[in-house]
């Protein structure tokens, strides 16, 4: 190569180092902003959803793995799993680096292809981000419109994100903490969550429309007839148990791994509804669960289980007809039991029909609810704009000070004739000229109004941007 070439391709390295630095410090400068990316009941399959189902004693873990193995794209972030929906929310400086960290940890721990796993997800930033999360925490967002179950969840979202092993930072904790407040507000302020069903109680729904129907020859008309049992002893299960009692069904069989809670939840609803509950320990051993229950006529399963309790090959010799109702993620019963000639089997992705009744009975108290979600995240959007106006403040009101210290000294010579006092008088002179300068632009910056997703992200220019490039910060 010629001399020039040669010194030209030698110093290709050192431009390509010098844009990096810059973009570094472009990075570093910009101002942290909150996304989600995840996938729900709205564009995922529960086949898809358990892949990536987390169990909340280990969601802080997750998000520190997030934060961690995203070489600094990702600062903050937190775990949301539930049976409907898997989502990080995360604060970052870089949307796109931020969401491609994100999502390469959501591949790897699903095992699907990241191409068929982009087929589920979805990504929001900035107030679409926001909006998301007041949604979720006020039970807009869920199969169950109204539902109570998310804001307790979203509660200890944020309660993992600020807790000693959490990631969630200022930014994302705050996001939290402002989505569990405006998911109370909602309940508070409208009638959203008032007579609203659950998971729990859809199933119930769903198995006394299917019962109703004859679904299945064989099976018994209503539930209240029905020989019940229900595999498992935790939140959901306690719902549906409130159901069943307000809807005349007096006894169950309850299976759960350990008795002590069983035998609790039993005495309990025998005290307070009067059923009659059997309960049975099955020390995690699924033949047993197969025992106990084949003379059920429904059985309801709600346990922690990562593999299935009840399989398709478990249940090819049964003679007598069954139905299967799993409101688990991951799920607990093998979905192809659905297809033996004597057994009908639903799972949480089954309670559509419910579900849209209950959706379009709502629609008057979710309008209102959507009316106060705006100004909460006005209010959030607010914060997080001053935040970013924080630093360009301090480069501002330094800036001011060198210029007014650099015009006294070459007036010095001017005012050496003048006495202390006057040179004082001077001095204040000078820092209040400086100060009420500053102030217009200043409480521009303070105001937060227009920031990243309300001007430019529309194309205009924010407050924040036209000061620092006014006054070149």
């Amino acid at each position: 190569l010629p001399l020039a070439s040669r010194s030209a391709a030698a110093a290709a390295p050192d431009v390509d180092a010098d844009a990096k630095r810059q973009l570094r410090v472009a990075l570093a400068e910009r101002p942290l902003d909150v996304f989600v990316v995840g996938l729900s009941h709205h564009n995922a399959a529960v086949e898809t959803r358990e892949k990536l189902a987390i169990p909340e004693a280990e969601w802080a873990e997750a998000a520190q793995a997030i934060v961690e193995s995203s070489n600094g794209a990702v600062e903050e972030a937190a775990v949301l799993s539930t049976c409907n929906r898997f989502e990080v929310y995360f604060s970052a400086r870089d949307e796109r680096a931020g969401f491609a960290a994100a999502s390469k940890y959501l591949q790897q721990r699903s095992g699907l292809a990241m191409a068929t796993l982009r087929e589920s997800l979805f990504m929001l930033g900035y107030d679409h981000a926001v909006a998301h999360a007041l949604r979720v925490s006020a039970g807009l967002d869920s199969l169950i419109v109204g539902e109570g179950q998310i804001l307790s969840q979203m509660k200890q979202c944020y309660a993992h994100a600020v807790g000693a092993e959490g990631a969630g930072g200022k930014v994302t904790s705050r996001l939290l903490n402002a989505a569990v407040a405006a998911g109370k507000r909602a309940r508070d302020e409208t009638a959203i969550s008032k007579g609203a069903v659950s998971i729990s109680s859809a199933a119930y729904e769903l198995a006394s429309d299917a019962l109703a129907a004859g679904v299945l020859p064989g099976l018994p008309s209503t539930l209240a007839s029905s020989r019940v049992a229900i595999v498992g002893a935790g939140k959901m299960t306690r719902l549906l148990l409130v159901h069943m009692a307000s809807h005349g069904v007096t006894e169950c069989l309850l299976l759960n791994r350990s008795e002590r809670r069983a035998r609790e939840m039993a005495d309990e609803f025998k005290a307070s509804h009067g059923m009659d509950i059997t309960v049975v320990a099955t020390d995690g051993d699924n033949a047993r669960v197969l025992e106990e229950m084949k003379d059920a006529d429904v059985v309801f399963t709600s346990t922690s289980s990562e593999s299935y309790v009840v399989r398709q090959d478990d249940l090819a010799d049964r003679a007598t007809p069954l139905m299967l109702v799993d409101i688990s993620v991951p799920r607990n019963v093998d979905p192809a039991c659905d297809g033996l000639a004597n057994v009908v089997a639903y799972d949480v992705d089954s309670l559509k029909a419910v579900v849209a009744r209950n959706t379009a009975k709502r629609q008057r108290e979710i309008l209102e609810a959507e009316k106060l979600l705006k100004s909460d995240l006005a209010a959030f959007r607010g914060w997080l704009d001053s935040l970013g106006a924080v630093p360009a403040i301090a480069k501002l009101q330094k800036k001011a000070e060198d210029v007014r210290l650099h015009e006294m000294k070459r007036a010095n010579a001017k005012l050496a004739s003048l006495s202390q006092r006057e040179i004082e008088a001077v001095e204040r002179l000078s820092r209040g000229i400086v100060s009420k300068l500053l102030h217009g632009p200043m409480s521009a910056l303070r105001d937060g109004s227009g920031g990243p997703s309300a001007a430019a992200k529309k194309g205009r220019t924010t407050p924040l941007a036209m000061v620092k490039n006014m006054f070149n910060i």
